[in-house]
């Protein structure tokens, strides 16, 4: 791969792990300060947003080919969390105050500020081993859950509404 693309792919990854790691520390002072878990999306929801609004270019990433995950499987993470976040958790205010939202935002958080340094290192040839131990083992296993259970409620308050 050309020198020119490590360096972007280093830059990009660098920068969303600086902006998960701004919006993990904004949970958890949020946490800490209000003992309380139904401020996360006043917190941090709107650069959570944004982050996950310019991880679109991993699916550009893929499909033009200088990475090899492809376009489906980044496609598939990007609208499933993209549609919970912008047509679910933003436009519903009373979904934004759930634990729920709370738990998945700092379960995403988690989960990419080991995800994202990995790929940075990675691009420069150097990833330490229990970084990329934490990249296999926790990351694949925190998002599942987490992200379907604010979508079910949301779905069964919507549901209460038309009635």
């Amino acid at each position: 791969m050309p020198q020119q693309l490590n360096l972007y792919l280093f830059v990009y990854n660098s920068l969303q792990a600086f902006g998960w790691a701004i919006s993990l520390s904004k949970l958890l002072i949020n946490f800490v300060s209000t003992k309380s878990v139904n401020g996360a999306y006043a917190s941090a929801g709107e650069l959570i947003c944004l982050l996950q609004t310019v991880a679109f270019l991993e699916v550009i990433h893929g499909a033009i080919g200088i990475v090899p995950s492809g376009v489906l499987l980044p496609l598939m993470q990007w609208g499933g969390r993209t549609h919970f976040l912008l047509a679910i958790v933003r436009r519903i205010h009373e979904i934004q105050e759930l634990p729920s939202v709370f738990i998945t935002f700092v379960a995403w958080s988690l989960s990419e500020v080991i995800r994202y340094p990995h790929y940075a290192l990675s691009c420069m040839g150097s990833s330490p081993s229990l970084l990329n131990y934490f990249s296999m083992a926790y990351v694949p296993s925190t998002s599942i859950y987490k992200e379907e259970k604010p979508v079910c409620r949301c779905l069964c308050w919507s549901s209460f509404q038309l009635l």
